[in-house]
């Protein structure tokens, strides 16, 4: 009993193992013209990881008499425990007949099966068996889509767009060799004189020029800042007069606001410079203090103002500039014409084209 049922189990196993191996040959068509091909395939549906082994054919080799393998070519496919491969042979014929395919054998884990049995037909065209001597002669030359004078004025433009880049990249190396005439509008800022004078006293101070040992320099400095504001806000040259001709003239001019302050500011000035005269450090305190407090009591209130000044251009300049603007209108011209140009190119070859 037990070597029985040991035997049923493994009949068992085997026709479970059997039933899983599903082999299919097929073909695209059952009828082809001479010539064509067809794709006929066989298919193996096993579980995964068994060894599938396809019939092997070469190139150009006779799969029967008549019928020729084109090429060969694998698949392969998994769908959950079971995978399908496919060996799929490209086939054509050159001979008219009805061919049968035979069943092509497949190895799977060593044991073959069969494919099916197939059928091909292969069919010649048409003769006309009742007029064997009507011949035709061959086709003519087909006529060109194109004609010459389609492609005249695309052409003509071609060149005039050559023309016209050429003159452009003349007219800009023209423009860009002579300099531009920029006629700027410059602002000038007209501070006023006590601003002025102020600001150069705080600059003496920045420089501690009034404690420097060069007393001469120290003088010379803040009198010519005395003698650039006088200059400016009453009017005469005090820049070329001596001492005593600036006083002169503030004395006509009516303004005796601090005029003894002012001259002995200037007379110790000309000692240091003159007579290698030393003033002490509270002197030259002194002498800061009343040119500043002269300043202040003299001085016009005024804004600072800004000036446009526009500078003129000469005959030669304004020619240039002319000539600048009229370089520059061609360039624009130029490039307006080359857009259109390119435009009116694309435009006929569309045309033609299309």
């Amino acid at each position: 009993m037990k070597r029985l049922f040991s035997i049923l189990s493994i009949l068992f196993v085997f026709i479970v193992a059997h039933a899983q191996v599903q082999v299919e040959q097929t073909i695209d068509s059952v009828q082809i013209f001479i010539g064509q091909q067809v794709n006929m395939t066989l298919s193996v549906t096993t579980p995964q990881g068994a060894k599938v082994v396809f019939p092997q054919f070469k190139k150009a080799q006779y799969l029967v008499p008549g019928v020729e393998i084109v090429e060969t070519k694998l698949d392969t496919a998994k769908v959950d425990d079971l995978q399908k491969v496919s060996q799929i042979y490209t086939l054509t014929s050159f001979d008219e007949r009805l061919y049968p395919l035979p069943a092509l054998k497949v190895k799977v884990n060593g044991k073959s099966y069969d494919g099916t049995t197939l059928a091909l037909k292969v069919l010649t065209m048409d003769v006309d068996t009742l007029h064997p001597n009507q011949f035709f002669p061959p086709k003519d030359v087909q006529n060109n889509p194109f004609l010459a004078s389609e492609w005249v004025p695309p052409f003509l433009l071609s060149v005039l767009l050559l023309i016209v880049c050429g003159l452009t990249v003349y007219l800009f190396v023209r423009l860009k060799q002579n300099k531009p005439i920029i006629a700027k509008v410059k602002i000038i800022r007209h501070i006023p004189a006590h601003q002025k004078a102020l600001d150069s006293i705080e600059k003496i101070k920045v420089e501690k020029l009034i404690t420097s040992e060069n007393q001469k320099v120290y003088y010379t400095a803040l009198t010519d800042v005395l003698r650039q504001y006088i200059q400016e806000r009453f009017g005469f040259n005090a820049m070329e007069m001596t001492s005593s001709e600036i006083i002169y003239h503030l004395q006509q001019a009516g303004d005796q606001k601090m005029i003894y302050e002012l001259k002995e500011l200037f007379q110790t000035a000309d000692l240091v410079k003159f007579a290698k005269y030393s003033t002490l450090v509270n002197e030259k305190d002194l002498n800061l203090v009343n040119a500043i407090n002269f300043i202040d009591q003299t001085k016009q209130e005024q804004n600072t103002v800004e000036e446009r000044v526009i500078p003129q251009l000469s005959s030669d300049e304004q020619k240039q500039q002319k000539n600048r603007f009229t370089i520059k209108a061609l360039l624009i011209v130029s490039t307006l014409v080359i857009v259109c140009i390119i435009v009116s190119i694309f435009w006929y070859l569309y045309q033609i084209i299309g």
